[in-house]
């Protein structure tokens, strides 16, 4: 059992020997949907520590996972070119202006690819000869060996080891321990790369905050987002909730019922509601938006309505936004405006048709420009970037403001009450033990 790391034992890729060594990078690049990169924001924020392991004579192999192509029922994995690596390649290439090779392994009976084959030599050859500037391979979820325990994995893992001197972990979005995050840290020396390090540091900042401290959360199921939470409620001066997370609230505090908001969710939610009593952290958003289907906004087909008039015991269609006017409540207003810390992690309606709230909550949260403002998530940093452009591009060198590249990792940091406590974090510091000098 590898056990708990902490920031003096966490061994950091400016201590590694570089110098002539093959590097295994394992970044997030999950950027691509339907073979398109819908947003190259986690792509770029890599690019540091490629430059580094370059400019210190490594030669880069590259790899991530995208999307989800192993279907959890069957296990039968689909290796098409809608979560193919291919673009993310492309888009180095024209960043860096350096040949990016990908190789192509063969797939075997929707079981997905059996292992890495030796054709992959004379690229390696290739890249020790700077003949190309770095090798990224296939999806590592195209692998039959990234999740799954056993001896295919084992094999998996001293495949990737096989390929490289030393490994370099920056893909601080990828939490889950499989193969390429995980397992291959008993093989190699390895090392946290400059974007791991970074998220780790302002984790630390969201866990150990300057007070107020307000958190804003939202989300499309409330049993996914429990653990986080609770720990977030714990720690906050002030709650603040959106989307269906704010429904199932609302549906337990007020007993109502809200389309789509189910019974387990409810009863979930009333310890919440109990714990509220006391504390009163919840800040409520007192006007939201009721549509009678999920669906695009027709007119005639939603209307506004306010908290205080819900009724205990009447049914209400969906509920798919926060109304704008919500942020100009005094209350409201306040709690944020006197925040010194802000931590978002939310989508306010349901996109891309119901975005009023979550343009509202962003502006409203940039009017306080003595708070650090700490955003989690694809969904949120996208949804910012889309509805808030301009003031996206003038925040982006903003000290106060930090974009986290995984929101799901910073909800697990949370949740545990530890930046170091991920297992692919826990392996690194288990890894320094094993090769203390690198």
């Amino acid at each position: 059992m590898k056990k708990k790391a902490d920031k003096n034992s966490l061994p950091l890729i400016q201590d590694a020997d570089l110098a002539g060594k093959v590097v295994l990078v394992r970044v997030d690049h999950n950027v691509v949907k339907g073979g398109i990169i819908r947003d190259p924001y986690r792509i770029d924020r890599t690019i540091g520590t490629l430059y580094n392991i370059v400019e210190r004579g490594g030669r880069i192999i590259l790899m991530t996972h995208i999307g989800r192509p192993r279907d959890k029922k069957t296990g039968e994995i689909t290796s098409d070119a809608s979560t193919s690596v291919e673009p993310i390649a492309a888009y180095l290439e024209r960043k860096l202006h350096s040949k990016i090779h990908v190789p192509a392994f063969r797939a075997e009976n929707k079981r997905g690819i059996h292992g890495i084959d030796t054709s992959i030599n004379l690229a390696i050859k290739d890249l020790r000869q700077h003949k190309i500037g770095g090798i990224y391979l296939p999806n590592t979820r195209w692998f039959e060996g990234e999740e799954p325990a056993g001896e295919v994995r084992e094999s998996f893992t001293r495949q990737l080891a096989g390929l490289a001197d030393v490994f370099v972990n920056d893909a601080f979005g990828s939490w889950q321990p499989h193969a390429s995050t995980y397992d291959i840290t008993n093989y190699l020396p390895s090392y946290a790369g400059f974007l791991m390090q970074e998220e780790i540091n302002h984790l630390d900042q969201v866990l150990r905050p300057e007070r107020p401290f307000t958190a804003v959360v939202a989300g499309a199921k409330y049993d996914t987002k429990i653990g986080p939470l609770n720990e977030l409620y714990r720690r906050v001066d002030h709650l603040i909730l959106g989307g269906v997370i704010y429904n199932t609230y609302l549906c337990a505090k007020y007993n109502i019922r809200i389309a789509g908001v189910s019974d387990d969710d409810i009863k979930a939610a009333k310890k919440l509601v109990s714990q509220d009593k006391k504390a009163k952290k919840i800040v409520e958003l007192p006007y939201i938006v009721e549509s009678d289907a999920l669906g695009k906004k027709i007119r005639g087909g939603y209307r506004t309505i306010s908290v205080k008039d819900l009724a205990r015991g009447k049914s209400y269609g969906y509920i798919l936004d926060i109304d704008s006017k919500s942020f100009s409540d005094k209350k409201v207003a306040d709690v944020i405006a006197s925040a010194k810390t802000i931590f978002v992690n939310a989508v306010m309606g349901y996109t891309p048709h119901f975005t009023d709230g979550s343009e509202a909550l962003d502006r409203t949260i940039d009017k306080n420009q003595n708070a650090w403002k700490f955003y989690g998530g694809g969904d949120t940093l996208q949804e910012f970037k889309s509805l808030c452009p301009g003031l996206y591009l003038s925040v982006l060198d903003d000290a106060l403001y930090y974009f986290f590249t995984g929101g799901g990792s910073v909800l697990k940091a949370i949740e545990e009450n530890d930046p170091y406590g991920m297992k692919p974090v826990q392996a690194l510091t288990q890894n320094k033990k094993n090769w203390p000098k690198g």
